[in-house]
């Protein structure tokens, strides 16, 4: 099972990765009418929350840059940003560097209980590595839907 886990992380991962080198540096920090934030910032944002829910949660040093908290995290949003962000490409580094450290991380290590139950801003609680590994999935799938709703808007313009 393990085994197919990873390589659902590939796939999820994998999927984001293609998008975010096919997206022009142009319109990435375009926020639309209805949008929070927009697309620098949702794929900032998976790479934070990923690093989040498989290293912090389990007691380990976050490798993402400092600035990554102060830009991406939950309840953040341009509008407040005072730091330049990163490049497109640098976030997309990040998150394939991000992968092999996960995967290296976790093995063997799926059902090992996190330190203390960790409970989301939407008040899910998750118990083990694995069930934060998991959920990390959805969420970034749900920003992809996000990312792919955003280039609509911008790109028919």
């Amino acid at each position: 099972m393990e085994r197919i886990i990873f390589d659902h992380m590939e796939t999820v991962r994998g999927i984001t990765e293609k998008s975010i080198k096919r997206i022009p540096e142009e319109i990435a920090d375009i926020t639309p009418k209805g949008f929070n934030n927009h697309i620098r910032w949702n794929f900032g944002h998976i790479a934070y929350v990923q690093e989040k829910l498989v290293f912090e949660i389990m007691g380990e040093e976050m490798k993402t840059p400092m600035k990554y908290e102060q830009l991406f995290a939950a309840g953040t949003k341009p509008a407040d940003w005072v730091d330049t962000p990163p490049s497109l490409t640098e976030i997309s580094f990040v998150l394939t560097e991000q992968k092999s450290r996960i995967k290296e991380f976790l093995q063997g290590r799926l059902e090992e209980k996190l330190p203390r139950p960790f409970t989301n801003r939407g008040g899910i609680t998750l118990y083990t590595a694995g069930e934060a590994f998991l959920f990390s999935f959805y969420h970034e799938a749900l920003h992809m839907e996000t990312i792919k709703r955003i280039y609509r808007s911008v790109s028919s313009k």
